[in-house]
């Protein structure tokens, strides 16, 4: 990728929902392509987010927060069912598990043609849990876009295919040795690049011929959620800057460790405000 001085855009497609924390029952806003595209316009990106919202108070609420940190929901859609929630349970050390999940609006969500107008126009798109069975992603490969997709976030396989993936991101606990096998496997399945994230741990980098370590920043979080995918979001915005994969590494656990220092996985206020 080559540096520019314009504001590098993406599109980032695919889940937002309602995140419940358990204990107390704080809410915020969340889903990995929402996180991602207010993480990647705090980078200095200009992102726009593709997806689908209920009609109702957590749909106004979600498409509030993200026009307020600068992404462009020009193609948000709002359906007449209920916005997508999730409970996660966090435990004393800030560590995150997901409980119930209700996909709501985003269930079935696939971006009409106008939309797909838009996607292809961006830099580089981002996928998050979209249950098309991969058709968007085969779409932007036949066309020759860059695209990634946090593959981790998707449960059903028919959703997983990686073939074409400028950058598949996987998560696992383990090695960079275990990383590099993983990685190996998506590989062999099409990927084209791939990024790994350990949790605590680090990550590690599969990209441009390079294989590359990168530790987490030591830190006493307050909540994970999120982490990931603020970490996907600086990474891309480095690597789409121009930077080296080890910078864009870096300078993504950085943002990743900010990020378990505060609830939720952008800063906002407990239920909106």
């Amino acid at each position: 990728m080559s540096s520019t001085d314009r504001r590098i855009t993406l599109a980032a497609v695919g889940d937002n929902c309602v995140d419940i924390l358990l204990p107390g029952g704080r809410r915020f806003v969340g889903g990995n392509a929402v996180n991602v595209a207010v993480q990647f316009a705090a980078m200095g990106g200009a992102p726009a987010y593709f997806g689908a919202v209920g009609e109702d108070d957590d749909g106004a609420l979600t498409a509030r927060l993200l026009a307020r940190n600068g992404v462009d929901i020009s193609h948000l859609v709002r359906r007449p069912l209920p916005t997508a929630r999730t409970e996660i349970h966090v435990s004393a050390t800030g560590e995150r598990r997901i409980g119930f999940e209700d996909f709501g609006a985003c269930a079935g969500y696939a971006p009409d043609e106008s939309a797909i107008a838009a996607v292809l126009a961006a830099d580089h798109v981002h996928i998050g849990w979209l249950d098309d069975g991969g058709a968007l992603r085969r779409r932007l490969v036949a066309a020759g876009r860059s695209v990634s997709q946090d593959i981790t976030v998707n449960a059903s396989a028919k959703n997983l295919g990686v073939e074409g993936l400028a950058i598949a991101f996987a998560s696992i606990e383990g090695s960079h040795e275990a990383a590099s096998r993983h990685a190996d496997s998506l590989f062999a399945a099409g990927a084209r690049g791939v990024v790994v994230t350990r949790g605590a741990l680090g990550s590690s980098i599969f990209l441009d011929g390079t294989a590359t370590e990168i530790p987490a920043r030591p830190i006493a979080a307050v909540d994970t959620t999120g982490a990931g995918d603020s970490y996907i979001a600086a990474f891309l915005h480095g690597w789409l800057s121009g930077t080296t994969p080890q910078a864009a590494g870096a300078q993504a656990a950085a943002h990743a460790a900010l990020t378990c220092m505060h609830e939720g996985g952008f800063r906002q206020a407990s239920a909106g405000g």
